[in-house]
């Protein structure tokens, strides 16, 4: 596991397909407001992004074509490695952003599939 600080850093875990991820991780990090994204992991298909996020977000997370992984408790910690077999870090954790604010995400998110929409109806 990857030590930030005295313990590791507890996270829920919001999953998009990897369009809406990519272009949500490019809003984020050329924002005006210079937003910090914190880790994100792909799949070894490339299909699916996970962000991760404070533990909780699950809670209240209902954005529209993504889904957010409760820890229910149980501690759910930023590990060293990724934790899917063939996936990796799209985005490595930093101690400086251990996660990525549950608004700013959402806002990202929705930005990126308004993007995503439009390109698709301008063919």
């Amino acid at each position: 596991m990857i030590h930030m600080g005295p313990e590791t850093t507890p996270c829920d875990l919001v999953t998009v397909p990897a369009r809406q991820g990519l272009e949500a991780v490019d809003i984020l990090r050329r924002g005006a407001d210079n937003e910090h994204v914190g880790p994100v992991l792909h799949d070894g298909a490339c299909a699916v992004l996970g962000f991760l996020v404070p533990p909780g977000t699950a809670e209240a997370w209902d954005v529209p074509g993504s889904a957010c992984t409760r820890t229910d408790g149980r501690g759910l910690r930023i590990p060293a490695e990724p934790p899917s077999v063939g996936g990796g870090w799209l985005l490595p954790p930093v101690a400086e952003t251990p996660v990525t604010d549950p608004a700013v995400l959402r806002a990202a998110l929705d930005q990126a599939a308004r993007l995503i929409e439009a390109a698709d109806n301008c063919r």
